[in-house]
């Protein structure tokens, strides 16, 4: 299983502002759609600027993981994300009252219902909130293996971060036929 951030690692929302990075698409949702209620967007603002490099969404399916949506965005990255990526429409974890709740122990908010959602099964986490407490909350409560990579905002998941996620993928594969 591969959750997948979308801001950060798909729309690389800290490059450059006027900059567009190469082989990116811009997209302009509304703010009124409901990752964003919760954040205090009005929606007579100006739409939100999302980057996305629709050559992701192949480079994802080809990995072999099971993809679920782990974002503020929750149902809507099927409505506005996965279109653009050329992805159907995924499962996603949803947060309900841990949404942006912080934690006292500095574990992200996402990180132990990403654990509940996995129920045990091999996961890879894709984000850029992720910090070492993390990694060992996921050890320390976490049945099967767990990888959480970490993606700069500036610049968005790139081939080195494909072809780690790959490399995971044949290490679980390599583990279940031989274990």
């Amino acid at each position: 299983m591969l959750f997948l951030d979308v801001d950060g690692p798909l729309n690389p929302y800290a490059a450059k502002p006027e900059r567009r990075p190469d082989g990116y698409t811009t997209l302009r949702p509304p703010r009124n759609d409901a990752h964003e209620h919760d954040t205090g967007f009005s929606s007579r603002r100006r739409p939100l600027r999302v980057w996305l490099n629709p050559e992701h969404g192949r480079t994802l399916l080809q990995l072999g993981f099971e993809l679920c949506w782990a974002t503020t965005w929750m149902d809507d990255a099927n409505r506005w994300i996965a279109p653009v990526l050329g992805l159907p429409e995924l499962p996603f974890v949803d947060f309900g009252d841990a949404l942006l709740q912080e934690r006292p122990d500095g574990v992200h908010w996402k990180t132990g219902p990403l654990v509940d959602y996995a129920d045990g099964r091999p996961f890879t986490w894709v984000d850029d909130e992720q910090s070492e407490l993390n990694q060992t909350y996921v050890t320390a409560h976490h049945q099967g293996p767990g990888l959480l990579h970490h993606v700069n905002p500036r610049i968005g998941l790139r081939d080195n971060d494909f072809r780690t996620l790959a490399d995971y993928a044949r290490s679980l594969t390599t583990s279940r036929t031989t274990g």
